[in-house]
């Protein structure tokens, strides 16, 4: 069972610099070590900055507030939560439907600071290797990278018959790792997001191990960001 949520109670605790809804250090880190959202916001370049934004946080205006962040810190450390959102929100304008505008960038922040994605194709393969037949594999993903990962490495891993044409030769496919389960992704009902609003965007995908031998592989196959960001996890070296 994979639950790749962020837990409530880092994002409620002011001191994990999680949230724009509370003042606190811009750190992000949950467990502590590397670099911090602080470093990434003092270090990147314009055009790092921005692609983080835009790949891991799907960040329209990426470009801008990176443009912001890098002409702010010019003038002094970006070292808070605050200062963060209020440099969206100056780009973006204020809250609209009880949405924060610095709500993709605080996502991509902690994405990137966490290896996040990476830790998720990791966990994806580790869990098709350790599983015997029979065995469940259950994903509850809170975001549409994350979903986007699990939905194609199962969607490889069920298939069982190769695309293709009349004219090109017939593909060999290994033997399918994981039975799928049901089609598609459970999303939570009206009774669950009414007593828990933090599930609305829960999506949860499950599949039964076969017989199969695993196959391993590359996570960066299925999804999984490639970001040139040096000495950050997941990112080039």
């Amino acid at each position: 069972m994979l639950d790749v949520g962020v837990s409530s109670m880092q994002l409620d605790q002011a001191a994990r610099g999680f949230s724009f809804r509370f003042e606190g250090p811009l750190d992000m880190r949950m467990g502590g070590e590397g670099p911090s959202a602080a470093d990434l916001v003092a270090d990147l370049e314009e055009k790092e900055l921005a692609a983080v934004l835009r790949t891991l946080g799907e960040e329209r205006r990426a470009g801008a507030i990176a443009r912001a962040i890098v002409a702010e810190r010019e003038k002094a450390p970006i070292e808070t939560t605050a200062q963060l959102a209020a440099i969206c929100e100056r780009v973006l304008g204020s809250w609209n439907d009880g949405i924060s505008p610095a709500t993709r960038t605080f996502q991509a922040l902690r994405i990137a600071v966490n290896d996040e994605l990476g830790e998720l194709g990791r966990a994806l393969f580790a869990a098709e290797k350790r599983l015997k037949p029979g065995g469940r594999l259950v994903v509850v993903s809170f975001h549409s990278l994350e979903d986007r990962i699990v939905k194609t490495f199962l969607a490889d891993r069920t298939r069982t018959q190769a695309g293709g044409s009349r004219h090109m030769p017939q593909a060999i496919v290994p033997p399918a790792t994981f039975e799928a389960i049901s089609r598609g992704a459970a999303k939570p009902g009206d009774a669950e997001t009414k007593t828990n609003a933090r599930a609305r965007s829960a999506r949860l995908r499950a599949a039964r191990r076969t017989e199969a031998p695993a196959r391993g592989g590359d996570p960066f196959a299925f999804g999984v960001p490639r970001l040139p960001l040096q000495g950050l996890p997941g990112g080039a070296s």
